[in-house]
C-alpha cells in the first residue's frame, strides 16, 4: 500500500505592538518575572478588557498579506481549559466569526510553485510561562506574556512532507517580518507553530486520526519531530497496526530524539466556546482595509525576482538575503550608498552571517549598519587597506559600532602603498628565499604566488596588492 504523509500547521505569532491585547501593560521581552501585569491581564475579579485596535490593524494587514477575506463583522469568544498559566481558567480568542478567512501562502517545492490554503487568521491573547525546576519538583509561573497579542494562522492539510512543512513555516516568517507585523524572533517565542500530522493512502481524500506537536519554535525541531512522527506512524500502517494511532498531542524530546505523549487531544466542543460577554463585537468599514492595503510593502517574493533581476546575484544567494529582513535591508540600503552589489553580497553572506552565528544573535541585534559596511567596502576598493586588514575591522564594528575609518585610523591598519617602503620589505624577503627566487626564474610562477604570501604576512596584511606585485615582479626580473 504506498501511503502519503498529510501535515497541517497552526502557526502564533505574537503581533508587533508595544501594549498588551486588552490592556496598557507592555509586551518588552525579558523583563523581571511577573513585572509587565495587571489586574486586567492577570483576571482578577471586577476588571474589564479593552480591544487594542492595533491588534485589529495588524491582524488585517496580515491577512490581506495572505489573501484572506476580512470579515467585516468577527467577534471575541471564550475557550475555556484550565491550565496554571492560564489565569481566568480561559483564553480570549476567536471562533466562529474569525477576523480573516481563507487566503493562501505559494510556497517553492523543488522548482515549482504550490499554494497552500489558508483556513483562517484569527487573533487571540498568549498564554503566561512554565519554568519546570526539576531538582525541587516545582514550577514556577511568569506571567509576562499573559495577554501578549496574536494571530494564529491556521493551513489546510495541503502540506504532503516535513520539508514542505519547513519551506511553509519560513515563507509565513518571512511575509510577516516584511509586513512589519511581527518581530518573529523564535528564540523568544514571538513565532512557534503546532503541527498536525496524519497518514492516509495515496490518492484517498479521507482524513485519517492527526496528531498533533505543541509549542515547535525553530525550524530544525519542525523538521526533525515531524520526520520522527512521520516514522513512527508509517510504521504502525505497514504493519496493520493504525488502530493504535490516537487523536492526542504529543511534543517533540529532543533528548531522546522522539515524540512522546503529553494528552488527549480536544475537539472544539471540548472547549465550550462561547462569545465574549464584556466585549462588543468587531466591525471593520472598508476604508480600513483599503488604507491599510496601501501600506503593504514589496513581499519577498517579488523581492526575489527584482534582486536576480538587478544585481546579477545567483539564485541561492538572494534567497538568503530575501529570507531575512534584516538582511535584505543592509543588502539595499548599503547599495543605494554606491557599493557594488556584488561585495555587499559577499560581506553579508560570509562574515556577517558567520558573526552573528558565532555570537548567537539576531541579523538585527549587532553593530552593523548600511553606513559603516559602505565605508568599509570604499576604504578597500580605494586600496587604503587590504581585504585582509578590512576582515579585522569588520569584525571590530561588528563588536563595538565604531566606523571603519575610525578603527582604520585606531588601530594603524592603512595600507602601505609607497613604493620606496615597500621595495625594501620586498628585497629583504627575495633575498631571504633564494629558493624560491631560482623557482621562479626556473619557470615556476607558483614562486611568486609564495613570495607575496610573505611579503603580505611580513606587513601584517598591509601591503598594497597591487603595488607589491609589480616591484616583486621587477625584482625578480632583475636578480
Amino acid at each position: 500500500m504506498s501511503l502519503e504523509t498529510v501535515i497541517g500547521l497552526e502557526i502564533h505569532a505574537e503581533l508587533k505592538t508595544k501594549t498588551k491585547i486588552f490592556c496598557s501593560c507592555s509586551t518588552e521581552f525579558g523583563t523581571e518575572p511577573n513585572h509587565n501585569t495587571c489586574p486586567i491581564c492577570l483576571g482578577l475579579p471586577g476588571t474589564l478588557p479593552v480591544l487594542n485596535e492595533e491588534v485589529v490593524a495588524l491582524a488585517i494587514k496580515a491577512g490581506r498579506s495572505f489573501n484572506c477575506k476580512i470579515n467585516k463583522l468577527n467577534k471575541m469568544d471564550r475557550k475555556n481549559y484550565f491550565y496554571p498559566d492560564l489565569p481566568k481558567a480561559y483564553q480570549t480568542s476567536q471562533f466562529d466569526l474569525p477576523l480573516c478567512e481563507g487566503g493562501y501562502v505559494e510556497i517553492d517545492v523543488n522548482g515549482t510553485t504550490k499554494k497552500i490554503r489558508l483556513n483562517r487568521i484569527h487573533i487571540e491573547e498568549d498564554a503566561g510561562k512554565l519554568v519546570h525546576v526539576d531538582e525541587d519538583n516545582v514550577s514556577l509561573i511568569d506571567y509576562n506574556r499573559v495577554g501578549v497579542p496574536l494571530i494564529e494562522m491556521v493551513s489546510e492539510p495541503d502540506l504532503r512532507s516535513p520539508e514542505e512543512a519547513v519551506t511553509y513555516f519560513k515563507t509565513i516568517k518571512s511575509i510577516l517580518q516584511y509586513g512589519d507585523i511581527s518581530d518573529c524572533r523564535m528564540e523568544e517565542g514571538s513565532l512557534r507553530c503546532d503541527a498536525n500530522i496524519s497518514i492516509r493512502e495515496a490518492g484517498s481524500d479521507k482524513l485519517n486520526t492527526k496528531v498533533e506537536m505543541k509549542n515547535i519554535s525553530s525550524f530544525k525541531e519542525l523538521q526533525k519531530a515531524l520526520e520522527k512522527e512521520e516514522k513512527r506512524q508509517r510504521e504502525l500502517y505497514n504493519y496493520g497496526e493504525e488502530y493504535k494511532i490516537k487523536q492526542e498531542t504529543r511534543r517533540w524530546d529532543n533528548g531522546k530524539g522522539k515524540t512522546v505523549p503529553m494528552r488527549s487531544k480536544e475537539d472544539a466542543h471540548d472547549y465550550r466556546y462561547f462569545p465574549e460577554p464584556d466585549l462588543v463585537p468587531i466591525i471593520i468599514q472598508e476604508k480600513q482595509i483599503r488604507e491599510i492595503e496601501a501600506t503593504l510593502p514589496e513581499m519577498p517574493k517579488v523581492k526575489k525576482e527584482r534582486f536576480i533581476n538587478s544585481y546579477g546575484l545567483s539564485v541561492k544567494d538572494v534567497e538568503i538575503i530575501i529570507d531575512d529582513k534584516n538582511l535584505s535591508d543592509l543588502f539595499e540600503e548599503t547599495i543605494k550608498l554606491g557599493a557594488p552589489p556584488k561585495a555587499v553580497a559577499n560581506w553579508i553572506l560570509g562574515d556577517f552571517l558567520r558573526l552573528n552565528k558565532e555570537e548567537s544573535l539576531d541579523t538585527s541585534s549587532n553593530n552593523i549598519n548600511s553606513k559603516n559596511l559602505f565605508e568599509l567596502i570604499s576604504l578597500i576598493d580605494e586600496g587604503k587597506i587590504s581585504t585582509t586588514v578590512g576582515k579585522e575591522v569588520f569584525e571590530e564594528m561588528f563588536k563595538s559600532g565604531d566606523s571603519a575609518k575610525k578603527i582604520v585610523e585606531s588601530k594603524g591598519l592603512s595600507q602601505i602603498s609607497d613604493s620606496s617602503e615597500l621595495q625594501s620589505l620586498i628585497k629583504e624577503i627575495v633575498d631571504n628565499n633564494p629558493q624560491s627566487v631560482a623557482d621562479f626564474a626556473a619557470g615556476k610562477s607558483q614562486a611568486a604566488g609564495f613570495l607575496m604570501g610573505q611579503i603580505m604576512k611580513a606587513s601584517e596584511g598591509k601591503a598594497n596588492p597591487k603595488i607589491a606585485k609589480e616591484l616583486l615582479f621587477t625584482i625578480l626580473k632583475n636578480q
